[in-house]
Formats: C-alpha cells, structure tokens, sequence
C-alpha cells in the first residue's frame, strides 16, 4: 500500500480552485497527473491556479449540475471531490444552500462516477461528524447528532457514498478533514476560518476576535497532509475503501494558544479581543488516527509551530 503512481493518469480534482483543492492540483501536477479541475469559483480563487493553467483542464460549472459532473467524470480514473460549501456560521445562517450544494451535489457526482466507470470516489468529509458527541479523541463509529446543517451535509454524503457501494460496487473513501489550514486559505470575509483570520488581524497590528472563551480546542492539520491523505487513499487496498477515516495531527490546542503562537510568529503586540460563542461550534475537537494509519498508512508530518511557519509568507504576501 502506497502512493500510486499517477504518471499520466487521469484525475478529477472537484473544487480544485478552492484552498485544499489547489494545493492538491500542485501535488499531482509535480507527479505527472493529467489533471481535469471542475470549479465555479464560488468559493475558489482563479489566482490559485493562474500558475498552472496551461497544464490543466478546467471545467468552470457547479457541482449541482447533473451534466456538468457527468462531463467532469468521464475518463477519469479517481475523483478527488474537494468541491463545498464550507463553514459552520455560514450553514446556520443559510441552511438550504449549504445542503443543496454540499449533499445535492455530491450526489451528483457520485452518480456521475459510478456512470463514467471511476476506479474510486474520495471525497472531503469533515470532522464536524461528530456532533455532539463528547468522547475524546473522536474515532470513527462514534459519531454524534450533527450540532449544525454543514455537519448534517457532510453526515448525509457519507451515507450516500455508503447506498452507492451497496446498490451499485462504487469504491470510496471518505476523508474527515480536522481544522485544514496553510497557503491559499483565504482570511477575508464573514465565514473565514480562525488561522487565517488571526494571521490577518495580528499583521495588521489589530485584535483578533476570539469567540467563546478561548478555551475551546482544535486539532490543527497542515494542508501538505491532507494533501497527501488524498493521494495515499487513492493508493489504499480495495479492503480499506467504503469507509470514511479521520484526517489531523492527532493533537490539539487551544484557540487562545493558538492566537499567542501566531501572535509571536508574526511579532504583534495586539490582544485579542472576546466575543460571544457561535451557534453550531463544537467545544473540543482531537482525532483518533489509528484507522488511518493501519489502513492508510497515514500520519501527520508537520506540528502546528512548523505549519503557521509555512503558511506566514503567504500571508505576508496579501499585506501587499
């Protein structure tokens, strides 16, 4: 079990002008890929593929276009389905869009595969699973009730992948991506996560907005590993596919350590500053990675203080 050889292999990456997206498009681009990228830059940034767009096919549409995904899927041999919808606040304020485009069209597209004869589906799904369950370090077949409608999203694809292996034999892995962050993940606008938003602030010289407490956790995970769940979840034994596996550093910190981290790496003197807690956000968040790493052959190779060292650049470089 390893990292297949993707020479002049045909791969759909879905969402591949999006943060997580792009960076995967670079990784199989540097292994010889023939890289087809469906997005419609919704979410996603032209600018994170102007450097490689001569080398990829783009398909600009939406991922709840039936025709559209039948189009991106065929002659592919995987589909990386990086295309959604993110953001819990954003999923509570606006259910029915996040669900159509997040559940609907990875509907879509799992049709699309199975159609197009894909030799296997993996697919982004989202630590948010596990809801309201308490249980620390969370490990799949322990999920909670979803705590928001993005959870609920991603819960759904999950089963969806799940009646496409039992009704029609496709293969899939689900990937529960832990708090993703690093290059390219974008720190404007009212759903931008908290790495990026705290880099912008604290470059600024200004107080970063801390909701809650503080004392919240997360299991922070560099973009270069998830990049590489990917790769490695193409490459799984048949006997791994047809299950979802989490994604992460397999260690967590605490928002208002996480401020102090960037807030020295960036040398600011600003303070955070406290707001009240989110609907929908989850208090304590670690990954169990024992799946992963038997079945996967995954595990975490950059730390938190490596990753924000990696990700501050790009992050000076929007400060113009």
């Amino acid at each position: 079990m390893a990292i297949p050889d993707f020479a002049d292999v045909p791969v759909l990456v879905t969402g591949g002008g999006g943060f997580i997206g792009s960076n995967l498009v670079d990784e199989l681009l540097a292994r010889g890929a023939r890289v087809r990228v469906l997005d419609n830059f919704a979410t996603g940034r032209r600018e994170n593929l102007d450097h490689c767009m001569d080398r990829i096919e783009l398909i600009e549409g939406d991922i709840r276009e039936g025709t559209t995904c039948e189009e991106s899927c065929r002659g592919q041999r995987y589909v990386l389905h990086q295309a959604a919808l993110g953001s819990v606040p954003r999923s509570m304020e606006d259910p029915a869009t996040s669900l159509d485009v997040n559940t609907q069209g990875t509907a879509n597209l799992l049709a699309a595969a199975q159609k197009a004869g894909v030799e296997r589906f993996i697919f982004a799904s989202s630590s948010s699973v596990y809801g309201d369950s308490d249980r620390l370090p969370k490990k799949e077949g322990e999920e909670g009730a979803p705590l928001s409608p993005y959870a609920a999203s991603k819960s759904l694809c999950e089963e969806l992948a799940k009646t496409f292996a039992r009704c029609y034999g496709l293969k899939w892995i689900g990937l529960r991506y832990f708090n993703i962050y690093g290059p390219r993940q974008d720190p404007a606008g009212p759903y931008a996560a908290v790495i990026p938003r705290f880099f912008d602030a604290f470059l600024e010289n200004k107080p970063p907005v801390i909701f809650g407490d503080g004392g919240q956790s997360r299991d922070f995970t560099y973009v270069a590993d998830a990049v590489r769940a990917n790769l490695l979840a193409a490459g799984a034994a048949v006997e791994a596919c047809n299950r979802a596996y989490n994604v992460a550093a397999g260690d967590r910190t605490d928002i208002n350590d996480l401020a102090e981290l960037i807030r020295q790496a960036v040398g600011s003197d600003a303070t955070p500053i406290h707001e009240p807690p989110r609907a929908g956000d989850v208090k304590h968040s670690l990954a169990d990675l024992e799946d992963a790493s038997t079945l996967l052959e995954y595990e975490a190779k950059t730390s938190l203080r490596d990753g924000l060292r990696l990700s501050l650049p790009y992050y000076l470089s929007l400060q113009g």
